[in-house]
């Protein structure tokens, strides 16, 4: 299984190279690049001119030195997220997406349907909570190891409890 090199927030907008100041609210994204998919931040005001081309989103505020630093990643980001890698077939992006999958499942956003079986290929269904829409995911078939291995590198990405 591939890992991730993940990039901690530098506390600097990528775009300009300017400190972002604590307390200073920023956009926190993963981009695709050639070495797959890497953790960007910008400061407001880069974002708001350049609107740069990102995989995915979220905003947050830099934390003071000894403050709490926000721990929480709203379940609309994730499903965005999820949405976003349904067409991708590199396996990496299969394996990020079946963890989101059961990230969103263990928060009640989706639900279990039922699965497929073509040939090694197991498809789940799941259902939108609250909705009829049926979304479909590969199961990679990981073990608890690259499960858990996963959750914690997109916990570190996305400054997020999984």
């Amino acid at each position: 299984m591939d890992e991730w090199e993940i990039d901690k927030p530098l506390g600097q907008c990528y775009g300009t190279g300017r400190k972002i100041g604590y307390g200073e609210e920023y956009f926190g994204a993963l981009v695709e690049t050639e070495e797959g998919l890497q953790r960007r931040d910008f400061c407001t005001d880069y974002w708001e001119k350049e609107k740069p081309d990102v995989f995915c989103y979220w905003r947050t505020k830099l934390p003071r030195p000894g403050e709490k630093k926000q721990r929480f990643v709203d379940d609309d980001v994730l499903a965005a997220f999820f949405e976003r890698l349904a067409n991708e077939t590199e396996q990496e992006k299969v394996n990020f997406r079946f963890v989101l999958a059961l990230v969103l499942m263990r928060r009640r956003r989706l639900k279990y349907d039922s699965s497929e079986l073509e040939g090694d290929k197991e498809t789940w269904r799941l259902r939108i909570t609250g909705d009829k829409e049926i979304v479909e995911v590969i199961n990679p078939h990981l073990d608890d190891e690259q499960i858990e291995q996963l959750s914690s590198q997109m916990g570190q990405i996305l400054q997020a409890d999984l």
